[in-house]
Parts: C-alpha cells; structure tokens; sequence
C-alpha cells in the first residue's frame, strides 16, 4: 500500500510548465514571484428568491453537486422596497475553492463543462478587473455534467471569479491561459 498523495492534473502542471514559462516569459527572479491561481469563488443570484425560499436551498444544492464542496446560502444586506427585500433574507447561493478542489473544478470546467456551452467560440478576454482578476459569467447552470437536465425547473447563471496573485491583468491572461482557459482572441504582445 502506497502512500503517495494524490494531486490534480493542474497543480501538477502548474507546477511543471506554466511556473516556468512565465518566470521566463515576464523575467521573474524568483519563481516565488510567479502569479497563482489563489481561489475559486462562485457566485449565484437566484431570481424570484423573495417569493420563493425553496429556490435558494435548490441553487445551494446544485452548487454543491458541481463543485463537490458545500455552498452556503447569501443574504441581502439592506431593505429595498421596490424588490419586497428586507434585510438578512436568502437571495443566493455561493461556494469558494481553494486547494485541490480549487484545481478539480477548473479541470472539469476546461475540460467538459465550457465545450458543452452552445456556439462556444472561446470566453471573453476582456472581464479583468485590473488586480489580476478574472470574472466568467455563465449563462446556463446545465453545461456542468453534475446537473440532471431532467430535475432542473429553473435555468439560471452563474459567476465564476478566478482569483490571482498577479499584479495586473497582462499577467493574469497570461497565467489562465497557460492553464488552459480557452479565450477569443489570442492577445498581441504589444497590448
């Protein structure tokens, strides 16, 4: 009986080629300086929450199915008459991956999840926040092979937020891109 421990696909090949490529692509000194993938974090609004509490336990539900991690319900924070919401009601669902988790998911996400988006031509190039973070926004909550199609009522979307220790958002494309992340247009050097 072997006691190897067992680590993700892409923390291995962080680890491997990506480390590498861009301490040599941006002349780091140390590969200390290298940027990582810090944590995961997903994020879902659920529409009609207020007249429906059970709409929130469901979205926390398939939260969990899909990231293998239990999500925990949102609260407002405020009272806004307009949308009948009083403060401290369930409005959402999230979940934050860090670790070997964290690595899974996005496997999954690279590998199986985004091909099944119709039309798929790549993700948006262009939702960093210039802190070296990405947000992916998904459309339909059924592209994760976790999801029975069948007991799903609602469609809904959700926020992926992939957050980094890079300074800024050239080394931040660069750092999901070598990790696989399929975006549109492939970026100049001169940009």
């Amino acid at each position: 009986m072997s006691t190897t421990k067992y680590t993700p696909r892409l923390a291995t090949k962080y680890r491997d080629e990506v480390a590498p490529a861009l301490q040599k692509k941006f002349a780091y000194k140390s590969v200390m300086q290298v940027p990582k993938l810090e944590k995961i974090c997903l994020n879902r609004g659920v529409n009609g929450a207020v007249a429906d509490k059970k709409l929130v336990d469901v979205a926390v539900e398939e939260l969990t199915m899909i990231t293998g991690q239990k999500a925990v319900p949102t609260y407002s924070k405020k009272d806004i008459s307009n949308f009948k919401l009083r403060k401290n009601m369930p409005i959402g669902a999230r979940v934050t991956l860090r670790g070997e988790k964290m690595y899974e998911f996005l496997d999954r996400l690279i590998a199986v999840s985004l091909p099944r988006v119709r039309d798929f031509k790549g993700v948006n190039d262009k939702a960093f926040d210039g802190r070296g973070n990405y947000t992916l926004g998904i459309q339909e909550q059924i592209i994760f092979p976790e999801i029975d199609i069948d007991k799903v009522n609602k469609i809904t979307g959700m926020d992926i937020t992939f957050v980094t220790t890079a300074a800024n958002n050239e080394e931040a494309y660069e750092l999901l891109k070598e990790l696989g992340i399929p975006f549109k247009n492939i970026r100049k050097d001169n940009q």
